[in-house]
């Protein structure tokens, strides 16, 4: 049986979450190279603007396991299909812009990961920009969030640079969908997460 890894990225929008998700699928080889970004926005208004608006699986396979990204909306106007997801999950990544640094909104997303359990994955993007500022914001989620320097992946979406160590970390931090419901059986007690 091919060991599960389910994940979700939280991210602000413009921090480059549909393009580190369409990296991931072009390593793993779930499609080919792409000739434009955003594979998981597939309505013509995510399109346009560049937002997730609906969540959307997608299956890739790498070093015998399956990975199961949902990707989620990033504006605070869709927090339902964002809830939805942190519901269906047992890891998230953290992403976050090395230039711009930690958002209110995705502290208020980070935080009900948190609550539910999930392992964090905490990721700075974007370091090919000529105002990343990697050391700083890594800082600043040390301080905010109590997360390690250590435990923060630098990547850039855009060129690929670090995404196997992103692919990597789900394999090794993530537990399965069994070991998650074993060490969280409160999530699962009501069949919704959500109600207290």
């Amino acid at each position: 049986m091919t060991p599960i890894r389910n994940f979700c990225i939280i991210a602000h929008i413009d921090h480059g979450k549909s393009t580190l998700a369409d990296r991931m699928l072009e390593i793993t080889g779930t499609v080919r190279k792409l000739e434009h970004n955003q594979v998981l926005d597939r309505m013509d208004i995510e399109q346009e603007r560049g937002i997730t608006i609906k969540l959307t699986p997608a299956r890739m396979h790498r070093k015998g396991y399956e990975l199961n990204l949902i990707d989620t909306p990033g504006h605070v106007d869709f927090q339902y299909e964002v809830s939805r997801s942190l519901a269906a999950v047992e890891g998230v990544i953290l992403l976050i812009d090395a230039s711009q640094g930690i958002q209110a909104q995705t502290l208020s997303t980070l935080y009900q990961a948190i609550d539910q359990g999930l392992e964090i994955i905490p990721v700075l993007n974007k370091i090919d920009l000529p105002a990343a500022n990697p050391d700083r914001v890594a800082q600043e989620i040390e301080h905010i969030i109590w997360l390690s320097k250590e435990e923060i992946i630098c990547v850039s979406g855009k060129t690929g640079e670090n995404v196997e160590l992103v692919l990597d970390a789900i394999i090794e931090r993530i537990e399965s969908p069994e070991e998650h419901k074993l060490h969280h059986p409160q999530k699962f007690m009501y069949g919704n997460p959500q109600k207290k």
